[in-house]
């Protein structure tokens, strides 16, 4: 790979750092090529977009971010083989990454990236398989907002009955 190669390659992984709120870094090393290609094809099939990369050329990639975004502690895990997994949700490839695990003993977490957060280490796949999406959360906090007004609500409906009876039980009283 020449130096225009590299600089291109770097680039191209700015661009997919810059607009990733989440992505795993893996090691896939000991994996079959069958392996390998049956893990892509789940990867692909789940909307996970996986990379093999260089380290240093990922490393380069993510140090012009500087320390805004909260990469330095990735750095560490870009030793040895790395694939690096993209993804629009954040539980999906720690989900993944179990399943596949039932029938192989790789790939294996060195981190993850999951909104400024650095997850290290294969030990940190059950927290990340537990994280809920954004949708799921939205879900969650609209269903403990409905919950008290439908407590009021179904009381206003019972209560109402009741008022509404017994004016018109007073209207009646009053009237003769």
């Amino acid at each position: 790979m020449n130096k225009e190669q590299k600089t291109q390659e770097i680039e191209s992984l700015k661009k997919k750092f810059e607009s990733a709120n989440f992505f795993y870094l893996t090691d896939s090393s000991t994996l079959t090529v069958a392996q390998v290609n049956q893990f892509r094809r789940m990867c692909f099939e789940k909307g996970i977009e996986m990379q093999v990369v260089k380290n240093t050329l990922a490393k380069k990639a993510l140090q012009s971010f500087g320390e805004e975004r909260g990469f330095e502690p990735l750095y560490s895990a870009l030793e040895g083989p790395t694939a690096i997994l993209f993804t629009e949700n954040a539980s999906t490839p720690a989900k993944l990454i179990e399943e596949f695990r039932k029938s192989n003993e790789k790939p294996v977490l060195k981190a993850a990236y999951i909104d400024t957060a650095v997850y290290s280490g294969d030990d940190q796949i059950k927290v990340l398989v537990s994280l809920k999406s954004k949708e799921d959360l939205i879900g969650d906090v609209i269903m403990l907002l409905q919950s008290p007004m439908k407590n009021v609500i179904g009381a206003l409906k019972s209560g109402g009955n009741t008022i509404a009876g017994l004016v018109k039980a007073l209207e009646e009283r009053g009237n003769s």
